[in-house]
């Protein structure tokens, strides 16, 4: 035990109190930003605005306040002003050298809104975000009109410039007003606010408060061609939430005409709530986004818990009561999964799961939500029975779908533990057992096939030929997928499932290898596949197991010197920086995989030593939807170019042929 303390390294042994650190003031906020509004990324950036909006709502929603200014500026300045009370600048009691106005924006945890006396709802709890906005500012500067006097003091990362001081008299305003510019050091030099996320989350906000108008401005300069965002714009909508999820839904039809919509105030003072529900008449996803006190609970909470129930309970007592025995089967997610569904809740000291507010986690709520609502949506299904059969048919239809799928996964497994694993006919494996070092080739017809089985390593490498162009998974129907050879024999070769079945532990091989011809059908080809993969089996995407062959256009030789160029462009590098000897040139292009000998599609694509291969990532983009959730923009992408609706394509074309030239055309 003697020799193994002794062995301690000298730096392990001088360990002490001095190396105690004591952060204080607003230098944790600079430390570890991380820890108050979750990164230092473009959506912490945005999230110092949401702050500074919270705040602002808060006065609006205590009836204080009825105009919101937000304001981009060059410079990457962010202006936010109301009309409400302003805040307080006269000394501190317990810091009485400071106004209470330095104490809130230097002082963690501090604020009116612990307890109800100024404020009965609020979204601002923890006493941080102004002075977290302010730990995190380049230059902040703030502004007060209170009792026809105005206030302005200056700060710069956290830290008073000046004391506060009189700017002198106003008649016609009052409230409160923050300019401030993030700092670079914190966030990066290249960090910028994004005009449409900004205009977003003021329209959510103004939806979330009838009551309140929100005025919007953007610098010209600051706005791209082509952008939507308005550079001015005042947000008012007296319908709330109704008016939201119109905007939201836009011309998808829905499967009831009018939605399930409604505001309730609890009782005994406990808070308000406000809802919007449709179900959409396609069978696409919908979604559910919920907000307590005006802030976005992306990953809902007990809201959202009181809101299922209650739904699911009030229909499936609606279906007893008709008679409808499959009623039993409907369970939330049935109910709630097909809907959109918007909901606001405004209580007193909501509890939330970390500074950034993302999930309620007060127990109450979901009481309070589940009474309310089951209560107006008894009353609105027995309003109209046909349309609450209709609703009702809808639901029973997701319910059975889901068991089928179920009982397909559990029939799967069984089978699976009595069956040797079956592969498809005309795929021809690879001789070593395990994934490591494995490939498969997915490969276009049976003539490619037939080159590249031998072509191939045996020991190592795999060949799958494929019939044609394989199905489009992102337009197809469940039942066509199902139906589908190719796409079966796929999933039956790498053997590690597809969505939630995904289990990249299974897979077979250790990459695999899409293999078209270097044509525009060939790169149509492995657009479906990649589709596939994305929607399928995301997983091994994102474990980096997906990767593109790169086989030549082109086969170049003189004399004894022969070069393979991968298009056009390669052609002409070549014969400019390679052939450049006398004698006669031969240009050759291959018509296809199938046409090439199998010596030279291991030397140009197959062989690990000589060939290229390009591996397949998805860019995990995200932008912010009305409502304020995030969405994916390379899900956005695929469905815009593969998905059902056709005029998103021809729109996409429309936007894009002035980038076509004549040389780009494979014709």
């Amino acid at each position: 035990m003697a020799d193994l303390f002794q062995s301690l390294p000298e730096a392990e042994a001088s360990y002490s109190a001095k190396d105690i650190e004591v952060l204080e003031g607003l230098e944790p906020v600079r430390r570890r930003p991380g820890m108050y509004i979750g990164g230092t990324d473009e959506r912490a950036l945005h999230h110092l605005v949401a702050e500074l909006l919270d705040n602002a709502m808060d006065e609006a929603v205590a009836g204080h306040a009825t105009r919101i200014e937000l304001a981009l500026e060059e410079g990457n300045r962010i202006i936010v002003r109301d009309n409400g009370r302003g805040i307080p600048i006269d000394p501190h009691p317990k810091y009485k050298d400071k106004s209470a106005l330095e104490v809130i924006l230097t002082t963690l945890h501090s604020g009116a809104k612990f307890t109800t006396k100024s404020y009965q709802t609020s979204g601002g709890l923890h006493g941080v975000g102004l002075s977290v906005v302010n730990a995190l500012a380049q230059e902040l500067t703030i502004e007060v009109a209170r009792e026809r006097k105005l206030w302005r003091q200056s700060y710069s990362q956290g830290k008073p410039l000046g004391p506060l001081e009189a700017a002198g008299a106003v008649h016609n305003r009052r409230g409160t007003s923050v300019v401030f510019q993030p700092d670079p050091e914190i966030f990066g030099s290249h960090a910028r606010f994004i005009p449409a996320r900004l205009y977003r989350m003021a329209r959510s906000k103004a939806y979330l408060h009838r009551g309140v108008e929100i005025r919007w401005s953007c610098a010209p300069g600051l706005l791209g061609q082509g952008e939507k965002t308005p550079a001015e714009a005042t947000l008012h909508f007296p319908d709330g939430l109704r008016d939201f999820l119109q905007a939201v839904m836009g011309e998808r039809h829905t499967l009831v005409p009018e939605p399930f919509a409604g505001e309730a105030d609890f009782a005994d003072n406990a808070g308000r709530l406000e809802w919007a529900i449709t179900w959409p008449a396609d069978r696409d996803d919908g979604f559910a986004s919920s907000y307590c006190n005006t802030v976005p609970t992306p990953e809902g909470g007990s809201h959202e818990q009181g809101l299922r129930s209650a739904l699911l309970r009030s229909i499936k007592a609606h279906g007893e009561m008709i008679g409808n025995r499959k009623a039993s089967q409907i369970t939330g997610d049935d109910v709630v999964g097909g809907s959109c569904a918007l909901l606001s809740l405004f209580i007193p000291n909501p509890q939330f799961q970390g500074q950034t507010k993302e999930k309620l986690a007060s127990p109450e709520a979901a009481k309070l939500v589940e009474g309310v609502i089951k209560d107006r949506f008894d009353l609105w299904l027995s309003a109209d029975p046909a349309r609450a059969s209709a609703l009702l048919e809808r639901l029973v239809e997701r319910a059975e779908e889901r068991l089928r799928r179920r009982q397909e996964r559990e029939q799967s497994r069984k089978t699976a533990t009595n069956r040797r694993l079956r592969l498809p006919g005309k795929l021809a494996d690879c001789a070593r057992s395990g994934a490591d070092g494995t490939e498969l080739f997915l490969v276009e017809g049976d003539s490619a096939g037939g080159s590249a089985k031998q072509a191939r390593r045996r020991e190592t490498q795999a060949v799958l030929p494929l019939r044609g162009k394989i199905l489009n998974v992102a337009s197809a129907s469940p039942e066509k997928l199902r139906a589908n050879q190719e796409v079966q024999d796929i999933s039956q070769a790498l053997g590690c499932g597809t969505r939630k079945d995904f289990d990249l532990a299974k897979l077979r091989y250790e990459r695999i290898i899409i293999m078209t011809d270097a044509d525009v059908d060939g790169a149509h080809i492995a657009s479906l596949l990649m589709t596939f993969f994305f929607r399928e089996m995301p997983g091994l995407i994102e474990a980096g197991r997906l990767f593109l062959a790169q086989p030549p256009l082109y086969r170049l030789s003189q004399g004894g010197k022969i070069a393979y160029a991968r298009d056009e462009d390669d052609r002409e590098r070549l014969l400019r920086e390679v052939f450049t000897g006398k004698g006669k040139i031969d240009v050759s292009r291959f018509k296809g995989l199938g046409e090439m000998p199998p010596a030279q599609l291991k030397e140009t694509t197959m062989d690990p030593e000589k060939r290229t291969l390009l591996r397949v990532v998805v860019q995990e983009a995200t932008d912010l939807d009305d409502d304020g959730t995030e969405r994916r923009l390379a899900e956005e992408r695929v469905e815009q170019l593969m998905g059902r609706k056709a005029e998103l394509r021809f729109a996409f074309i429309q936007e894009h042929a002035r980038f076509v030239t004549a040389d780009s055309l494979d014709v």
